[in-house]
């Protein structure tokens, strides 16, 4: 246990004191190439020289004023969001949790004076999308709400890709969808893209609203701006948030216009949403992440290490089972204990995070250069031989 410290976290004997682009260098000097990327928020990597500029410059000027007034950062954030994506409005918090508890206020608000009745979320089994009193809930396991209840009432789980929500959403009081194209926390999990379509079918045809949780796979993470271009739909409300700060807390809840209509003056708050500093950074990751020719090198490099990884898998059946995911969020589905493997990736100086369904996460920086690829790859296969001389002398 570190003093002082709630140990809420189960922390690794690492520490770091400074990153250069998918490397972080420890206290003792030794380097780690980091296939986290901070749970897929470092999308740029480690002191992207772009991002220190705009830091340093909007720094030097401006970090916060409150939403009494206008902010000059947040608008141009805003109009840039407007620009690249379905969303008419945009709501800036500090974190993805905070986007879970606006996209559950909107929904339930867009409903209240026309049919209040409508006050149910659907979610589905294996989520994520916070822990907060509205995201656990939405989330529903065991594992999360355990010891927190009474839980926030109207939410309902289903399974993803699974049938039995397209029933469940045409009932009276039902107000929302809300379902992460690929779950992170849940195993990189994608949800099918023709599901996805009969999903967004299905909500337009019960007049029920379509939340997109983006927190983890969107910002270029599977390839494509936002992971739900690949279904060709749109939702009415997305929440973002992780990778559009590179590394500064920064969230948003984009929406249409129809499903944000009743958020009117006072509904919604943030004392530090949309501040000045997080807000510059943020349209400069934006803009870096939305040219087309990036996006195209994510999934140039995606394809690249998926290969090297469905190798790696071959020659190692004991210890991985298959590999998932898309662009650079991908996952290696695990045989060995996932955390054996993370565990053992320390020693051979590569970092991994672990998800449910027995899966480790590989989200490095969408910048990751080829050569790091390489190296990942040379280091997870030495990871992979020593979980396995350890099972051998079990």
């Amino acid at each position: 246990m570190i003093p002082a410290i709630l140990p809420t976290y189960n922390r690794a004997p690492l520490a770091f004191e400074r990153g250069e682009g998918s490397w972080l260098v420890a206290e003792d000097g030794q380097r780690y190439l980091d296939l986290g990327a901070g749970i897929a928020v470092n999308a740029l990597g480690h002191a992207h020289p772009e991002l220190v500029k705009v830091l340093t410059e909007q720094g030097s000027k401006l970090w916060h004023v409150s939403n009494v007034y206008r902010v000059p950062e947040q608008e141009a954030l805003a109009a840039l969001l407007v620009e690249t994506t379905f969303a008419d409005t945009v709501f800036f918090t500090n974190s993805g949790t905070e986007a879970c508890e606006l996209a559950v206020k909107m929904a339930r608000k867009h409903f209240a004076e026309a049919e209040p009745e409508r006050t149910k979320i659907l979610a589905f089994h294996g989520a994520f999308h916070g822990r907060s009193s509205a995201a656990i809930a939405a989330s529903g396991s065991e594992k999360m709400t355990k010891g927190f209840g009474p839980l926030l009432p109207g939410f309902a789980q289903f399974d993803l890709g699974g049938e039995e929500v397209f029933e469940a959403l045409t009932a009276p009081d039902v107000a929302a969808v809300i379902v992460e194209p690929v779950q992170g926390e849940g195993g990189i999990r994608a949800a099918d893209d023709a599901w996805l379509k009969r999903l967004r079918q299905a909500t337009e045809e019960a007049g029920v609203l379509l939340i997109l949780d983006e927190v983890q796979c969107g910002m270029g993470r599977t390839g494509r701006l936002f992971a739900h271009e690949w279904a060709g739909i749109t939702p009415d409300i997305m929440m973002v948030a992780k990778g559009i700060g590179g590394g500064f807390p920064l969230g948003a809840v984009l929406a249409t216009e129809a499903a944000a209509a009743q958020m009117t003056t006072g509904t919604h708050g943030s004392t530090y949403g949309g501040n000045p500093l997080g807000c510059a950074i943020g349209k400069r990751v934006t803009e870096i992440i939305s040219d087309p020719a990036f996006l195209a090198e994510v999934n140039r490099k995606g394809a690249l290490f998926r290969q090297g990884l469905e190798g790696l898998v071959a020659a190692h059946p004991e210890v991985f089972e298959a590999v998932r995911g898309e662009g650079l969020m991908l996952g290696l589905k695990c045989r060995a204990p996932n955390a054996d493997v993370v565990s053992a990736g320390y020693a051979e100086g590569v970092l991994t995070v672990a998800a449910a369904d027995n899966v480790i996460r590989l989200l490095p920086a969408l910048t990751i250069p080829d050569e790091d690829i390489a190296e990942a790859l040379a280091r997870l296969e030495a990871t992979a031989a020593a979980v396995e001389a350890k099972g051998a002398g079990a």
